[in-house]
């Protein structure tokens, strides 16, 4: 059975990496195609647009499907009931703020800088998304990958496809652009929505909201915490140097961004697997499995590193070049925030989610405050140091209220330091290597052939592993 569990995991997992990265790069990959279509004014009224969905979404929604981690196995009987439930809660928070944003619109609307026909677009995107996401999570808690999948590929190509159509058909360009993002997920929402209730028995029990609200209170500070950390940056900035920096900056930042949906697509299929090994407290196959996990997606981010100009190149074009010099710090912050995730994986499934608000809040309190310093003296480059500065921070807390929690055994706690330490390193000469391209493409050879050695060395294990999978899945 266990073995049979690990091939389901491993099947799954492998797919629900692709589909999400594949979803959430889209975003970046179809940037040049409304750069054009769209005045620079509408694409700043959409940017503003999607950046207030992402807190609304937070504070709103209150990121419930964030508890499947350690409801799974507290209401293991019961899940759908709970998924229903929490569902349910979701949709009650996502009307009362339909009537409440309506009714003091006119105050807010100075600060959000947006329509109340589009303020109305979100939230009523926003009643309908947790089916969307609560589904998909826990199709990946039961190891079912192929409907989360279709349905990841059909919302992603949807929006993209009715997006572009909408914007050359319609006369308002960011209204087409604006309701073709939404109208596909809302649409599958609507489907989910009663596919979760069949699931549920239509069985709504609101002794679980007690439950998912405790653990998702504190957790909201520390998302909101997260995405201050994420665009402040831009915004002091434009501030300090001005709009054409902050365009060099956000593009380069864009681009190594990559390596953030990376790590939001394999944490999805990894904390299932996670949350499984916690609750039978089996931390040796994590501790085993983390050292593998963490040195293969070091040396992808470095990859991202080696090649950096020209990926900028590939996606910004020569005039953003000039940036390139922030995505070496860009990548390795990413190295920290996939390292820190791991611990806040384990924060979750202990439902201890007070002290990641604390964690978060001072790391974006550290961000503004070395913001406010070196960028006067040192430009928009210095931000990506900055961010970078704050997201070590972060895992250096985490790793300490982990071990406060008694839990420091889950990982390889040394090789987090020794990673993370090298990272710094690499990200030093890889910068130096810019000047240098000949210098860098050998160096990169070299790399990618170490890399394929290293597979070929391991050939044999892999392919235990898939022939495992085809016998069990």
């Amino acid at each position: 059975m266990d073995n049979k569990i690990e091939g389901k995991a491993l099947k799954a997992g492998t797919w629900y990496t692709i589909s999400n990265f594949l979803m959430r790069s889209i975003g970046i990959l179809t940037t040049p195609i409304f750069g054009r279509l769209l005045t620079e004014g509408e694409f700043g009224a959409y940017s503003n647009f999607t950046t207030w969905l992402s807190i609304l979404t937070i504070c709103i929604t209150l990121n419930l499907d964030s508890t499947f981690i350690s409801a799974r196995y507290d209401f293991e009987d019961s899940f759908d009931e709970y998924i229903l439930s929490v569902l349910g809660l979701s949709t009650v928070s996502s009307i009362l703020s339909i009537f409440l944003l309506n009714l003091v619109f006119p105050l807010i609307q100075p600060i959000l800088l947006i329509d109340r026909f589009y303020l109305n677009c979100l939230l009523v995107y926003l009643v309908f998304l947790p089916a969307v996401n609560m589904f998909q999570a826990r199709e990946r808690y039961y190891y079912k990958y192929k409907m989360s999948v279709f349905l990841s590929f059909l919302v992603t190509i949807g929006t993209s496809l009715l997006s572009v159509v909408l914007v050359l058909g319609m006369g308002d360009r960011l209204t087409g652009r604006i309701i073709g993002s939404l109208i596909p997920t809302v649409l599958v929402g609507i489907v989910l929505y009663v596919v979760i209730m069949n699931l549920g028995k239509r069985h709504f029990i609101t002794s679980y909201w007690k439950y998912a609200i405790k653990i998702c209170l504190p957790f909201i500070p520390h998302l909101l915490s997260m995405s201050l950390l994420n665009s402040m940056d831009k915004t002091m900035i434009t501030n300090i140097c001005g709009e054409e920096a902050n365009g060099l900056y956000s593009m380069a930042y864009t681009c190594g961004s990559l390596v953030s949906i990376l790590i939001v697509s394999m944490n999805s299929a990894f904390s299932p697997w996670l949350g499984q090994k916690l609750h039978e407290e089996k931390y040796e196959d994590i501790n085993s499995f983390a050292k593998t996990y963490i040195l293969l997606f070091s040396a992808m981010a470095v990859m991202m590193m080696l090649f950096a100009p020209d990926i900028l190149y590939v996606i910004g074009g020569h005039k953003y070049l000039a940036g390139l010099y922030v995505m070496p710090p860009v990548a390795c912050g990413c190295i920290f925030q996939f390292l820190y995730t791991l611990y806040v994986n384990v924060e979750q499934f202990a439902k201890k989610t007070v002290g990641m608000a604390i964690a978060s809040i001072s790391a974006a309190l550290l961000n503004f405050i070395l913001n406010s310093i070196f960028i006067p003296k040192y430009g928009y480059i210095a931000a990506a140091y900055t961010t970078l500065a704050g997201f070590a921070w972060l895992l250096t807390a985490h790793i300490i209220i982990v071990r406060i929690y008694k839990m420091q055994q889950v990982y390889p706690n040394i090789l987090v330091g020794i990673v993370a330490a090298i990272s710094v390193v690499l990200t030093i000469a890889i910068n130096q290597m810019y000047d240098a391209p000949v210098l860098r493409y050998i160096f990169g050879g070299v790399y990618t052939l170490c890399l394929m050695c290293v597979i070929i060395k391991n050939k044999d294990k892999i392919l235990v592993v898939l022939k495992r999978k085809k016998k069990n899945v």
